[in-house]
């Protein structure tokens, strides 16, 4: 088993015995299994749709026109409730990386990090040297406020607070909020450091410019709503589906297909784009509904 596949399993593992072993008296260990379960899942999905689906696709590179409702709708619900990220720093970072990916500049890692300088920059990256975040949307006042330090403060201060109420029991809450926030920094690491690390992983696309990688094992894609597949993203940053073969399973277009469906995004015209050295006859192989 690969070490980042270990190391997920892991930290699950140790969540569920936590979750158990914790659980209060008035839950027992199978109700606080069950308690802890949907937590996990709840902010695992939503901060998914949130980083991956919303911010990513949507807004870094403008390949999903969602409706703007819903996505201030999960900004906020997110970063209240869930793991908070600052949506204008994410997409300026994320356009950087891509700008300046594994060189200096780009505010995730640079080509020398090693394992623990890169999750020591998954809590203090480099410092921007630009602003490439001016999109209207990041300019709305529901984007500003949610990006303000203070809310960022507000809104995880009480999430664990509604947590620790909810459930009854301070310890339990602390096991359940940082179990949470360990797993989304293994999620961090699988896309800044065992994706960019030539060592592991594989490469569809030979571009020499990055040392963006694909890891397509279940775990990580769905963990990370297909970002692992990185080597294919690097080469077509555009191109809304991250898998490039049919072979390469990609839940994150799942969830896309599925908002299609739902009739909050459509493809914009770059997304859509399939390019000629991509093996795929369409987006989807049967018949494209995004």
């Amino acid at each position: 088993m690969k070490i980042y596949n270990l190391i997920g399993y892991l930290i699950i593992l140790l969540y569920v015995l936590a979750c158990m072993y914790f659980a209060p008296a008035h839950l027992g260990p199978w109700m606080g299994l069950l308690v802890g379960s949907i937590y996990f899942i709840a902010c695992w999905f939503l901060g998914g749709l949130y980083l991956a689906d919303i911010l990513h696709l949507g807004i870094a590179h403008r390949s999903l026109d969602y409706k703007e409702w819903f996505m201030k709708s999960v900004t906020v619900v997110n970063n209240t409730f869930g793991l908070y990220v600052d949506p204008i720093a994410w997409v300026n970072r994320h356009r950087l990386h891509h700008i300046h990916a594994d060189h200096p500049g780009d505010p995730n890692k640079l080509d020398g990090d090693g394992f623990w300088r890169t999750l020591y920059l998954c809590l203090l990256p480099y410092r921007c040297q630009e602003n490439v975040a001016n999109d209207p949307i990041l300019k709305s006042r529901v984007f500003r406020i949610v990006a303000h330090p203070l809310f960022a403060v507000i809104a995880q201060a009480f999430s664990f607070y509604l947590l620790w109420k909810l459930v009854g029991d301070l310890k339990f809450a602390v096991v359940m909020w940082l179990g949470m926030r360990i797993f989304a920094a293994w999620v961090n690491m699988i896309q800044n450091y065992w994706t960019h690390t030539r060592a592991f992983g594989y490469r569809r696309y030979h571009d020499e410019e990055d040392n963006a990688m694909n890891i397509g094992e279940w775990l990580p894609v769905t963990a990370t709503f297909s970002a692992c597949l990185q080597n294919n993203h690097h080469h077509y940053p555009g191109l809304l589906r991250l898998s490039h073969h049919k072979s390469e399973y990609d839940f994150g277009f799942i969830t896309v297909k599925i908002m299609k469906a739902l009739g909050l995004v459509e493809a914009t015209a770059r997304g859509a784009s399939v390019p000629p050295d991509v093996p795929l006859a369409a987006l989807e192989d049967r018949k494209s509904v995004v």
